[in-house]
C-alpha cells in the first residue's frame, strides 16, 4: 500500500519502476483498421502520452466474436501483433511502458459488426441499441455460452496475452468491468445460469477467476492485472449484491500474485472500496470520478485517491485531452478541454492526436481552467 500522497513521486509496479503514480486508463476510441489492427494515428496518439507512469492500452478483443464496435482493436492474429508492436516500440522510444487491456464484449456486440451472433452467460439481450457500421441498431439476443465455449474463451484470453507480450507489452489487464462479458458473468441480471457458473456469488465469479488464471499461467501472474467496476451500471448491468460479490472475487484472486487490481470510479466513501482495499494484499489502482477537468480537480482527486490507500491513480480523459498531462500537473498549468464530439465512432485525428502540448499553446500556469464535464462518464 502506498505511503505517500505525492503522485509525482516514483512508484513501483511488480517488475516495473515507474516515474510517478499516474496511469493512463484504457480508452477505446475506434481508430483501428476494420480488422482491429492499430493504425499510424494510434502509434502517434500513444507515443504522445508516453510520459504516463504506465499506459494501459485500449481494449483489444481476444477473438472475433468478442468485438464490440467497428474499428476497435484486437489481438488474435499476427497482423494485430505487428500493428501493436509499432505502438509499443514508439512508446518505449519515448521512455514509456504499456500494458494492454483484453476485453470480450459478450452481448455488447452485433452480427452487423462481426458477422457472428454474440455470446453471453445467458440469452439476455442488451437493453439498448448498439453502434454498428450502419449506425445504431437494436441489440440481438445472444447465444448462451456452453461449457466448451467457456473453456475456449478462457484459452483465447491466454493466447491473446501471449500475443500481447510478443507485441512488446509489459503485461495485460483482464477486463471484468463495464458490462462486458466477464462482468456479465458477475452480475445476476445478466447471468441466469443454474450450472457451476451461475447462481450464488461464489459461482458467478468463477469465469473471471478462470480467465485470469489462464492468462497468468500463459505469461506470469506478475504481468497480469484485473479491472472491475463495482456497482457499475454501464451496458445494462445491475448489481444487487456488490458488497458481497467483490469480496468473493477478491478472495479468489488475491493469492494469485497478480500485478494489480484496477477499480473503475473508485470512491473511498463506499463500503465496497474500503472492503476491497482491506482485503486486497497487492497493488491497487484507483480510477477516481472527476466531475470537472481542471488542474486543481485532477490534482485533488489524485492525492485523495492515494490517501485512501490506492497505490496508483488511473486517469482517462485528462490524458486524452493532455498528451503532456504530467508536466501540466507538475507546473500547475491549465488543462485542455475535452472535445466530446470526437470521442468515438468518428475516426480521424480530431480530438485524438491534435490536442496541443503546453509548449504549443503558450499557456502559463494558472488556476482558472474550468471545464464542466458529464461526471458519470469521466474516467
Amino acid at each position: 500500500m502506498t505511503n505517500t500522497t505525492d503522485f509525482l513521486a516514483p512508484a513501483r509496479l511488480g517488475r516495473l519502476d515507474l516515474p510517478h503514480h499516474l496511469v493512463m486508463a484504457p480508452l477505446t476510441r475506434n481508430r483501428a483498421e476494420a480488422d482491429g489492427t492499430p493504425t499510424d494515428l494510434m502509434v502517434k496518439h500513444y507515443a504522445q502520452r508516453a510520459s504516463a507512469g504506465l499506459i494501459i492500452g485500449e481494449a483489444a478483443t481476444p477473438n472475433a466474436v468478442g468485438q464490440t464496435y467497428p474499428n476497435i482493436t484486437a489481438i488474435h492474429t499476427d497482423r494485430h501483433v505487428e500493428g501493436w508492436r509499432r505502438v509499443t516500440q514508439a512508446v518505449r522510444a519515448e521512455g514509456g511502458r504499456m500494458f494492454l487491456q483484453l476485453q470480450h464484449g459478450g452481448r455488447v456486440s452485433h452480427p452487423e459488426t462481426t458477422g457472428l451472433r454474440p455470446v453471453a452467460p445467458s440469452p439476455v439481450p442488451l437493453p439498448e441499441t448498439i453502434f454498428t457500421s450502419r449506425g445504431h441498431q437494436q441489440a440481438v439476443v445472444p447465444r448462451e455460452m456452453s461449457l466448451d465455449d467457456i473453456r475456449t474463451t478462457a484459452a483465447d484470453f491466454a493466447a491473446a496475452a501471449r500475443r500481447a507480450v510478443e507485441a512488446g507489452f509489459e503485461g495485460v489487464e483482464v477486463h471484468s468491468a463495464n458490462g462486458h462479458l466477464l462482468h456479465q458473468f458477475l452480475a445476476a441480471n445478466t447471468n441466469r445460469r443454474t450450472d457451476a457458473y451461475g447462481g450464488p456469488v461464489e459461482r458467478r465469479v468463477r469465469f473471471t477467476v478462470e480467465v485470469t488464471e489462464a492468462v497468468a499461467d500463459a505469461i506470469g501472474a506478475d504481468r497480469v492485472g484485473v479491472r472491475v467496476s463495482p456497482g457499475g451500471t454501464v451496458n445494462g448491468i445491475r448489481e444487487d449484491d456488490t458488497d458481497t460479490l467483490y469480496p468473493a472475487l477478491v478472495a479468489r484472486l488475491k493469492d494469485l500474485g497478480l500485478a494489480y487490481l484496477h477499480l473503475v470510479h473508485a470512491d473511498p466513501a463506499t463500503a465496497w472500496y474500503r472492503r476491497i482495499r482491506t482485503d486486497w494484499p497487492g497493488t491497487l489502482i484507483g480510477n477516481p470520478v472527476l466531475t470537472d477537468l481542471t488542474t486543481e480537480a485532477v490534482t485533488r482527486a489524485a492525492r485523495e485517491m492515494l490517501a485512501a490507500g490506492a497505490d496508483l491513480v488511473a486517469l482517462g480523459r485528462p490524458f486524452l485531452a493532455n498528451p503532456d498531462l504530467v508536466d501540466r500537473l507538475r507546473l500547475g498549468a491549465p488543462l485542455n478541454p475535452v472535445r466530446d464530439r470526437y470521442l468515438m465512432y468518428v475516426g480521424g485525428a480530431a480530438g485524438y492526436t491534435d490536442y496541443p502540448a503546453l509548449h504549443e499553446t503558450g499557456a502559463q500556469p494558472s488556476s482558472d481552467s474550468i471545464v464542466a464535464l458529464d461526471g458519470p462518464r469521466v474516467a
